[in-house]
This record gives C-alpha cells, structure tokens and sequence, in this order.
C-alpha cells in the first residue's frame, strides 16, 4: 500500500511496493541525463519511507534480479562479510560513528543531532559513495533513520535498502528499541538507459492499481 502524505513524504509497507513505486516515479516524471556509467532517465528528488524490508520480499523475489538477492543474503549470514559501507560507518578515520550515535542517543534521547556523514572533505569525486548521510532520532519510543543519497540507480536500489535497515536494526538493539520505518531521500533518482526496456517489463506486470 502507498500513501501519500501532505508533507510529500511518500509510504509503502514493504521493500517490494517501494521498488516498484520509486521505478514508477523516475519513469513517469523522469528527463533524459547523463551520469558517469552513460545516458540516464532521471527523476525528481524522492522523499519516502517504507515499514518492512527482507530478502524474502514477493515482489523481489518474483522481479528482482535472483541472482544478486540470493548472494547478497548469504552474504549478510556471514560474520566477515560486513558490507559494503562498513568501513565508513564503523571506521571513518578511525571513528566507530555508529558506536558514537547509540552513545549520544542513550545520553540525550531526544536529541537530533545523531547524524552522520559517510564522506571526507577533499576525497577524489570518483571515490564519494552515493550514500552520504545517516541521521538517527528517537521518536515515539522507537528509533528512526533515514538514509541520504546524493544519487541512486534504482533499478536495484533494494539490494541497499535491505542492508541499511540492518544497520538501524543494530542500533535500535543496542538501545533496546524497536525500529521504526526506514526513511530514505535520494536527490537525483535515476535509471541507466541500458536498463530500460527491463524497467519497462516490470512496471507492466505490476501497474499503477488505478490504471486503466
């Protein structure tokens, strides 16, 4: 189900629902562009937020590329694999930010400074993640994140989301919350021209449920 607020932010129940909906949205109010990979279809920034994320997901599993979804969940069962932005979260020039956010928000739980940043001044353009931000609050007696990409192809966006909700997982355990829905914002949206007749395939399968 998708709702749409009168703040813009858009709502989906399951990782699945949300795919198809951001696909939807770079699809129908999307522009020609050019990104580093080649020509792109690129969408309006999307604000959104989605309830329930897992690799069992109908959708995904029905649409989504088998393939990486299966590997990328054997991975996540593995303790030496720690993904892809580990590194950044736990060892930012030799910052554990993560460890630092559970600390801030035991202390000052109403606070909403526990924000993140998963770049570094000055790094070369070719190296700066498409994720760049992770912003934690407690609200409402569970813990919110919301997730900031400066750009993301969508097409197989949910191969991040799954992994981000992980990561707030673990922060909500560590404060003994319960997590509540992922938000994401991602400012250039886009889908890779070369992935466009797949897009076009899916999106038909599964039409808008007020389409004709």
């Amino acid at each position: 189900m998708r709702v749409k607020a009168d703040n813009e932010v858009q709502r989906w129940d399951t990782c699945g629902q949300a795919w198809i909906g951001v696909l939807r949205h770079v699809w129908s109010a999307g522009e020609a562009g050019l990104e580093d990979g080649g020509p792109i279809i690129e969408g309006p920034p999307l604000l959104f937020e989605v309830a329930s994320l897992s690799w069992e997901d109908p959708i995904l599993r029905e649409y989504g590329d088998h393939a990486r979804i299966v590997r990328r969940a054997q991975e996540r069962t593995r303790h030496a694999v720690r993904g892809r932005y580990w590194p950044r979260l736990h060892d930012l020039e030799g910052n554990d930010q993560i460890r630092w956010v559970v600390d801030l928000l035991r202390a000052r739980p109403w606070t909403t400074s526990a924000w993140i940043s998963l770049t570094i001044p000055g790094e070369p353009a070719e190296g700066l993640p498409s994720l760049t931000a992770l912003s934690f609050r407690i609200r409402g007696y569970r813990l919110i994140m919301t997730a900031m990409f400066r750009s993301q192809d969508v097409h197989r966006g949910y191969l991040t989301y799954i992994p981000l909700r992980e990561v707030q997982i673990q922060v909500a355990d560590d404060l003994g919350l319960p997590a509540g829905p992922l938000r994401l914002f991602v400012d250039v949206p886009h889908v890779h021209v070369a992935d466009a007749e797949r897009v076009a395939a899916v999106l038909t399968a599964l039409p808008a449920p007020n389409a004709a």
